[in-house]
């Protein structure tokens, strides 16, 4: 097998300063299974995702604190738009961020990335004032066009043979980072108030009391962009001229003949025109909008009064509930997912989770009604599968989106989802944290009072999600 891989590399005409060619040569040299490689997406995909859900936890209290609420009621309204702001801001760049990642490399827009996490992250967690918060989470998006780079790079730096688990790795990361990172807000926000032994009130982190989550995401991030330094870039650079992995002039004679024969075939047709891919991409943005929403309102939802309909649970109890989904969310993408994707398939898989999903979203204003340890196990079943089937909807769809192009396709309709699904969240937050307010000033309402209102327009959104997993609509790549 090795004489072989020689002989191919022999065969083969790298140019020598090319970045992309050395990859190409690393590649095929290379055995046993690529756990650096693996490693260093992780890495980079979990320290841009934790930033973007971190706040949920202490959001209310975070609005609270600013003053800029009138009533009690109007505290989820106003948390809405910093949700949000992070959203409108990816939603805006995302395009640009795919061609600049096109024309100078993956590499240096996922460092770009890395480097406003810290910076911009950071600063939110200084806010002194409403529109502070807002700024710093909308520059976080606009700068940080990491993530769809990234899923162009995790099929170019493995073998044939690794690309899926490469791609997988990205969303299970991603989806891991987007529960952790809430975790982390719940345990390490107010730590003057919960640990006054330990961080008192006039220290910093006691002046800024939802400093410490973010400083430690951004931390994290800045050791992740000094890894990122010794990152292999992917792209390829002949004579001065940029080029993707695709249309580079290194091929073996084998090759040559393959490319001449395709050559010969008519071009590849607009993305915009590949309906398996537009359906796709828009299922995955209706659950994309009920999960970004799903996930401000839960939290504002658990740490509102039991006046309001609420839980009155504090942000580390939060925090612990959103530690146990992550760790359990991480052992079904690691072991169940696969098995069950194989026997059920992405869309029967995903059509199955969002049904189940609606019963689940029902009971919720019934568990309300618990006190206790019955209300701590419940709390803890239901948001464990809740994450569990959203996860399962999201992974489905996305390796229906990556099916549904050739690989010379895929790093434009990554960045094409990502923008559309960008547009799609940045409604979840200010919609949801708009009907959560609304909700809880009509607790005395005949038709679904208080938060039975609020789970009851979640579930209609979920409903669309699953009738759009049905045919005409959503097509299965051939």
């Amino acid at each position: 097998m090795a004489e072989e891989s020689r002989e191919r590399l022999l065969k083969t005409e790298y140019y020598e300063n090319c970045p992309g060619c050395k990859v190409e040569q690393y590649k095929e040299l290379q055995r046993g299974f690529p756990i650096r490689d693996l490693l260093n997406i992780w890495f980079i995909v979990l320290s841009n995702s934790l930033p973007i859900s971190s706040l949920f936890p202490f959001l209310y209290f975070m609005i609270r604190d600013f003053n800029i609420a009138e009533r009690e009621e109007d505290i989820s309204y106003y948390a809405g738009f910093v949700g949000s702001s992070y959203m409108v801001g990816r939603a805006l760049t995302s395009i640009f961020w795919g061609q600049v990642a096109d024309r100078y490399g993956r590499k240096p827009v996922i460092i770009i990335g890395t480097i406003t996490v810290v910076i911009f992250n950071t600063l939110f967690g200084l806010s002194v004032n409403y529109w502070m918060a807002i700024t710093t989470r909308f520059l976080l998006g606009v700068l940080n066009g990491m993530l769809g780079p990234i899923k162009a790079y995790a099929t170019e730096i493995f073998r044939n043979e690794y690309q899926a688990l490469g791609v997988s790795t990205v969303s299970t990361a991603w989806g891991i980072g987007l529960i952790i990172g809430p975790a982390m807000g719940g345990f390490l926000a107010q730590p003057a108030e919960k640990h006054p032994n330990i961080f008192s009130k006039n220290s910093l982190f006691g002046r800024f009391p939802y400093f410490l989550p973010c400083f430690c995401i951004s931390l994290f991030a800045a050791a992740v962009t000094i890894a990122t330094i010794w990152l292999p870039e992917t792209i390829h650079k002949h004579n001065d001229s940029l080029e993707t992995l695709e249309t580079a002039s290194f091929i073996s004679d084998a090759n040559k003949t393959k490319q001449k024969t395709e050559a010969e075939k008519p071009s590849k047709k607009s993305l915009l025109r590949n309906w398996p891919l537009m359906s796709a991409i828009l299922v995955y943005c209706v659950f994309s909008l009920h999960d970004m929403a799903y996930t401000e309102i839960f939290s504002l939802w658990a740490t509102s009064p039991r006046t309001l309909g609420g839980l009155s649970y504090s942000s580390q109890n939060v925090g612990v509930i959103l530690a146990v989904s992550g760790f359990s969310l991480l052992i079904f993408q690691s072991f169940l997912y696969p098995w069950a994707e194989r026997i059920l398939g992405p869309i029967v898989a995903a059509r199955i989770a969002g049904a189940l999903s609606i019963p689940l979203l029902t009971s919720y204003p019934f568990i309300a009604l618990l006190s206790g340890f019955t209300l701590s196990l419940m709390i803890n079943l239901a948001s464990l599968t809740k994450y569990v089937l959203a996860t399962s909807i999201i992974t489905g769809l996305f390796l229906l989106q990556n099916r549904a192009v050739d690989q010379d396709q895929r790093g434009a309709a990554n960045g094409l989802a990502m923008t559309l699904m960008s547009i799609f969240k940045a409604f979840g937050p200010a919609g949801g944290g708009a009907l959560l307010s609304w909700a809880q000033k009509r607790q005395d309402a005949f038709f679904l009072p208080g938060d039975h209102m609020v789970f009851f327009i979640l579930n209609v959104v979920e409903a669309l999600g699953v009738m759009l997993t049905f045919k005409p609509f959503l097509e299965a790549p051939r």
